[in-house]
């Protein structure tokens, strides 16, 4: 009898780890990432996992003379170099350009998941302390190349994203949005940064942007989950996976549009002045699902974080349910493909790069780390029709590639996407540690 009673429990032992190694495979995609990207993208059956797909591009950085490869009639060239990880841009009225050098504050968490993102981070150059920096880059001379590269202002909190407003500016830190006096020109801040409001910060996804609203007098700032899929419980997640919009008199803000698991890149469209972001979408489904997001937002939305994704899919995984929101689930309008990893987004406003890229967004694509084969790693545009809206039936066009060579490392991954005053477009490479300059080949 206790002979049979531990074949039973070896059996059950065995199955169960069977059960977990095929759970937890690393998955490979049955479908190109074009076929996961524009208005109807396919979405297919998940495939879920225990553990993620690992999949990641080794950094290593840029030689002399390298550069990534951009689209034909354009070129590309060193803006600036020798920055500490450089993530986000932001341009000033005189042409200056602020670049956020920063990263991720220290990662808390424990168990299988979180020593996994860890290390995977580290392998793909996120795993360097944050300088907590904002640097100014000038090209006076109009050459192409800032030949000033000062700090600008120190001691931050993880920064991201920055906007002017009033003689104001207003910097995202991970934790708190604060702001400083600015005059055109200056090269230095050494007032104190005064806080605004704060919310959630750090955890999974840690990095805050933050832009004008149409109304010229608020804000709105982007706030990422903390978790996958609301693992940790909904308490840690209030405030966050939304779009707040701040009122910064009142030193106040409420949720402008919530259930967005992480949006990043946030402009206006011009003409219609609508809101738009781009958004990383759950991991763990395969890697052939959840597509990225480029999408209007708008008061009161709801995209279905955690309970569901592209416009009311079930993801489930997550519990308790909430039926009752698959009804107001809102479709985002634009797929960019599984796990690129959709951060920058600028508009092309006063872009000067010829007919094919005068009216659409430019995403910056990080790129994956969790799918198989890789996606992303490079920047898109998205061409726009006269009405303000994806062009019908368009996909990405690649505008900047080559950041991942034929064996699978990464030179760079591109982050923030914006114009300089000449109308060229400056991407910043967190990997590769350069603001590349994207302008006609003529």
């Amino acid at each position: 009898m206790r002979k049979h009673v531990l074949a039973v429990i070896g059996l059950l032992i065995a199955l169960g780890v069977a059960v977990f190694l095929y759970l937890s495979r690393p998955d490979t995609a049955r479908l190109d990432v074009a076929a996961v990207a524009g208005a109807r993208p396919d979405i297919t059956q998940p495939r879920e996992q225990v553990l993620p797909t690992v999949e990641t591009a080794d950094p290593i950085g840029w030689k002399a003379g390298e550069a990534p490869t951009a689209a034909p009639g354009l070129k590309a060239a060193a803006f600036a170099t020798g920055l500490d990880h450089p993530r986000w841009l932001y341009r000033l009225p005189n042409g200056d350009v602020l670049v956020a050098e920063t990263n991720s504050p220290p990662r808390s968490g424990g168990g299988i998941k979180g020593w996994v993102m860890r290390h995977v981070m580290g392998k793909v150059g996120a795993g360097v302390a944050s300088a907590n920096r904002i640097t100014l880059l000038r090209d006076a001379n109009g050459d192409g190349v800032a030949e000033l590269k000062t700090p600008f202002i120190t001691g931050l909190n993880s920064p991201s994203g920055m906007a002017l407003l009033n003689g104001q500016l207003y910097i995202a830190n991970t934790d708190a949005l604060v702001r400083v006096p600015y005059r055109d020109g200056e090269t230095k801040i050494t007032a104190k940064p005064e806080t605004v409001v704060t919310y959630p910060g750090g955890a999974n996804h840690w990095s805050r942007n933050v832009i004008v609203a149409e109304d010229g007098k608020t804000l709105y700032l982007s706030v990422g989950s903390a978790s996958n899929i609301a693992e940790n419980g909904l308490d840690a997640e209030r405030n966050r996976a939304a779009i707040l919009q701040v009122f910064p008199d009142r030193k106040q803000f409420r949720v402008f549009a919530s259930g967005i698991r992480n949006a990043n890149g946030m402009a206006l469209v011009p003409g219609t002045n609508r809101l738009w972001t781009v958004v990383n979408e759950r991991d763990m489904l395969g890697s052939d699902l959840v597509p990225d997001y480029l999408t209007a937002v708008e008061l009161g939305d709801n995209f279905g974080w955690p309970w569901y994704y592209w416009g009311g899919y079930v993801d489930t995984r997550v519990q308790p349910k909430n039926q009752e929101l698959q009804q107001y689930s809102k479709r985002p309008d634009y797929a960019l493909g599984p796990h690129v990893a959709a951060l920058g987004l600028t508009f092309a406003a006063d872009a000067k790069l010829g007919d094919r890229f005068a009216r659409g967004a430019f995403i910056g694509e990080h790129g994956s780390w969790n799918r198989k084969p890789l996606s992303g790693y490079k920047v898109v545009y998205v061409p726009f029709d006269a009405s303000g809206w994806p062009t019908k039936g368009a996909k990405p066009v690649d505008v900047l590639t080559g950041f991942v060579n034929d064996k699978q490392e990464a030179h760079g991954r591109p982050v923030a996407v914006v114009t300089d005053k000449t109308g060229a477009l400056l991407v910043a490479d967190d990997v590769g540690n350069t603001i590349w300059r994207v302008s006609t080949a003529g």
